[in-house]
């Protein structure tokens, strides 16, 4: 064979196998997608999908495809694009039932705010999966500030967050280092919050993150005010806490210890460790124990500063424990809102004594509940009418009950205008665990610092340091009417004195409890000033 002939087999031999280890390299290394823009990683699908992907989770098939849809609708108009960053797929069911109420909000309040008042830019909708308890969050937020300095996906905020854990706080951090807007729907832990100052200006450890919700040292300060269950001052208490490094459990144990308590003395505050924010581990032996020590203790009202599903195991092993038939109530903060879907006909049976009657009622500051305004104003108008003796003008009714009122009465018609249009998204919203609600009111404040924002007339798109600039002038003239109460943010980016829904876990004599709204509580100790002006001196 000539010479040149086995220069160019071995040429050949050596580029075939050059390509067959590139190929293998390459499936070898390719990375598993569930959908454009999601990758399989450590077993779960991580990453941002605006197409109507559900990320394996049922639930949210048919809203994820509503907000597709949503998307593609306004695709040719100007539009900017929003993140919803939560956790979206889990084993348990109450969890998933939790991402369909979340999401049921963010759609109705992409639709509210592409609809209502004001010019474009509408908001075009992607959900974000940073994987379970957001340890995957580093990968997610690297694609969200691409699409932040993207000209095609012009991202200019990211919303959601629903826990408060170490790893949220790291990619509230990262996102608003970058100059992402972030409002943070859910999370109440102090931790992930700029702090007002008592001259009304800020420290800014986040530039650019406002929060709907209060922080669990303002909850705290909204339950030991109200004067409803709360208000018994010849009741020991009790502090029991979950020493498990979470931001959440953390804040709000920081939070119930500092209530100034008028009644006797209680025993020392109670730990117990969790293994994680939805794993039970060994916690039932150890309330047990816990339960046991309160029953000697005589302490009737107990602060749990832990998960819903911590909680709810910690209440049923209260009510186990035979303690002369004494009633207890457990008071917690804004995670138990999600409590009463966990119970199931048993646990409420388990929670009722022998004869009939609650041998355990748990009490929360829900950030929302949708009796509150219609409740509120009907005590309002009652106490009016015994020192006027006559009804109360239009004009003379209270703003901080009317506004809100009237924002939830928009959410339900947007509800009834998604049903008759043959929308599906899953189920009927419930608005009881205020998740919806929460959701929805941060899609409305984003869009109207959207339009606020604005620059070089209608349909201008902002930027997002712009964008980021408009949360602390939300608030008097430019105040938003949210579903859960006025948001009126601060230079900090906080709600000021926004209420707590105080609502109650009540067994009742049969079958499933009831979800009853008791009354509001203000972390000032009373109401929104008028038109929500902010006070130069920020308690």
């Amino acid at each position: 064979m000539p010479r040149w002939k086995k220069i160019l087999y071995a040429l050949l031999t050596a580029g075939a196998v050059t390509v067959c280890v590139w190929l293998l390299l390459y499936f070898i290394q390719k990375p598993d997608t569930c959908a454009d823009g999601v990758e399989r990683t450590g077993g779960e699908c991580v990453g941002v999908n605006g197409a109507g992907y559900d990320f394996g989770t049922p639930e949210i098939h048919d809203v994820s495809r509503a907000i597709a849809r949503e998307n593609k609708r306004i695709d040719g108009q100007p539009h900017v694009t929003v993140a919803v960053m939560l956790p979206l797929q889990s084993d348990r069911a109450a969890l998933r039932r939790q991402m369909l109420s979340d999401l049921q909000g963010a759609y109705l309040g992409q639709r509210q705010a592409n609809e209502g008042e004001g010019e474009p830019p509408r908001i075009r909708l992607v959900l974000a999966n940073p994987g379970r308890a957001y340890k995957q969050q580093q990968k997610v937020v690297d694609t969200l500030l691409r699409m932040a300095d993207s000209p095609k996906d012009r991202l200019r905020a990211v919303t959601g967050f629903n826990l408060s854990l170490d790893d949220t706080r790291e990619a509230v951090k990262r996102l608003t280092e970058h100059k992402v807007p972030v409002l943070a729907s859910r999370i109440s832990g102090d931790e992930i919050a700029n702090e007002d100052q008592t001259d009304g200006t800020a420290e800014l450890r986040f530039p650019g993150l406002a929060r709907l919700i209060p922080t669990n040292h303002d909850a705290a300060q909204a339950l030991a005010n109200f004067s409803g269950e709360r208000g018994r001052e010849n009741r020991r208490t009790v502090l029991v806490y979950d020493k498990r490094s979470d931001a959440y459990n953390e804040s709000l144990a920081k939070a119930f210890s500092g209530i100034d308590e008028k009644g006797p003395p209680g025993p020392a505050a109670m730990p117990f460790e969790s293994p994680a924010i939805d794993e039970a581990g060994s916690t039932g032996n150890q309330f047990t124990q816990t339960a046991n020590n309160i029953c000697d203790s005589g302490a009737g009202t107990i602060y749990f500063a832990g998960r819903t599903l911590h909680l709810r195991i910690f209440a049923l092993k209260l009510a186990q424990v035979d303690c002369q038939n004494r009633h207890y109530t457990i008071v917690s903060g804004s995670d138990a809102a999600s409590l009463r879907q966990d119970m199931t006909e048993k646990d409420w049976q388990q929670l009722r004594g022998a004869d009939g009657k609650a041998k355990v009622t748990v009490q929360y500051a829900a950030p929302a509940h949708p009796d509150a305004w219609s409740t509120g104003l009907a005590g309002w108008k009652r106490e009016w009418r015994a020192h006027h003796d006559r009804e109360p003008t239009k004009a003379e009714l209270p703003q901080y009950l009317t506004e809100p009122k009237a924002a939830l009465d928009t959410l339900k018609k947007r509800i009834g205008t998604t049903r008759e249009e043959g929308i599906d998204l899953g189920s009927a919203p419930n608005l009881e665990d205020s998740r919806t609600m929460l959701v929805y009111d941060g899609l409305i404040t984003i869009g109207k610092a959207l339009h606020q924002a604005q620059e070089g007339g209608a349909g201008a798109v902002p930027s997002r340091e712009d964008v980021g600039a408009q949360w602390s002038l939300l608030q008097s003239r430019h105040r938003v009417r949210g579903t859960s109460g006025l948001i009126c943010l601060t230079s900090s980016g906080n709600a000021y004195d926004k209420p707590v829904a105080v609502v109650q876990l009540d067994p009742g004599r049969g079958g499933r409890g009831k979800l009853k709204f008791v009354g509001l509580g203000w972390p000032t100790g009373r109401e929104q000033p008028k038109n929500c002006v902010i006070p130069s001196r920020v308690p």
